[in-house]
């Protein structure tokens, strides 16, 4: 299977929502509280961790396994919600790192 793209990820998301009838639910209301909960979820992972723990946590296949797991839920229902609102996902990043470029200047060295 070849690396899918964005846009196949987001139609693959849509396909399987209207085969089980829940797209009346994929609101954009309802998708950004599903995302606060599967990111609440992937802290969870980490929320008792000392920073060098966390570091280390792909390392155990469990916990691993975990953090992909949710990381997939987080962007299933990111990339739900940007086809919901319209938003092109990749175009709206890029924009935010130009902005942030400006704002954030690096510092002299």
């Amino acid at each position: 299977m070849s690396d899918p793209d964005i846009a196949t990820l987001q139609r693959r998301l849509v396909d399987f929502a209207e085969a089980r009838q829940w797209a009346p639910y994929h609101t954009p209301k309802n998708l950004a509280m599903a995302l606060t909960v599967e990111a609440s979820e992937l802290a969870e992972i980490f929320q008792w961790l000392t920073p060098e723990e966390s570091v280390e946590v792909m390392s155990d296949p469990d916990k691993a396994f975990r953090v992909r797991d949710e990381v997939a839920d987080v962007l299933a229902y990111l990339l739900q919600l940007a086809s919901a609102c319209g938003v092109d996902v990749l175009r709206a990043l890029s924009e935010k790192i130009e902005r942030n470029e400006v704002r954030f200047p690096t510092p002299p060295r």
